[in-house]
């Protein structure tokens, strides 16, 4: 359903509500009336976008891929405020199967732009783990590798930058570990092999 046909679904069932209540019909006033509500409760959240985000904190994102499938054409079916999140979902979602394909809803995630700082954090985490793979991926040259940690540390910086609240603390410390980890010496058969980036 077009978010604009919900936005009048809801007017017209609170104002149904309200006349009922002015024509001395409360009991049905006050029922249609909170209806038209959550109708347009709705509107500023979507109820598939919910549904997904429960699925997926639950780990289950074959689950929370199905709901967000049935969002068809999000800018028309969500309140422009959601744009954002909408995509840092399907990019959450994408990064268990293929991460290197989640990057472009990550990135497209941040430029939309997401009401809470929290969320700009994690896409920010999720983008620098990903330049970390590309970091750790075969056949990378020593420039691709080297410019794919300079990424991750951009990335990792503003995430804990964003991170106000420190609910990503434990996960971008760790990541920050992991990049530490990146630059010591790799031992092998026979000896030591220095990875320069």
């Amino acid at each position: 359903m077009s978010n604009i046909v919900r936005l009048i679904i809801a007017c017209v069932t609170m104002g149904g509500g309200v006349a009922l209540c002015v024509f001395g019909f409360w009991g049905w006033g006050i029922p249609v009336f909170l209806i038209g509500g959550l109708i347009l409760l709705t509107f500023f959240f979507n109820e598939n976008m919910l549904i997904a985000q429960y699925y997926l904190r639950k780990e289950n994102t074959d689950e929370s891929g199905k709901w967000l499938l049935k969002i068809t054409d999000y800018e028309k079916q969500l309140y422009k405020g959601q744009y954002g999140y909408y995509n840092l979902l399907i990019g959450l979602i994408e990064s268990r199967k293929a991460p290197l394909k989640s990057e472009k809803y990550f990135k497209k995630a941040l430029q939309l732009g997401m009401g809470m700082s929290h969320n700009t954090a994690l896409a920010k985490l999720s983008l620098a783990g990903i330049s970390m793979a590309k970091a750790n991926a075969a056949g990378a040259s020593a420039a691709q590798r080297n410019n794919s940690k300079r990424e991750a540390d951009v990335y990792l910086k503003e995430a804990a930058k964003d991170d106000k609240n420190k609910l990503l603390a434990d996960q971008i410390k760790m990541m920050k570990g992991q990049m530490a980890q990146m630059d010591k010496p790799q031992v092998i058969r026979g000896g030591f092999r220095q990875q320069k980036f």
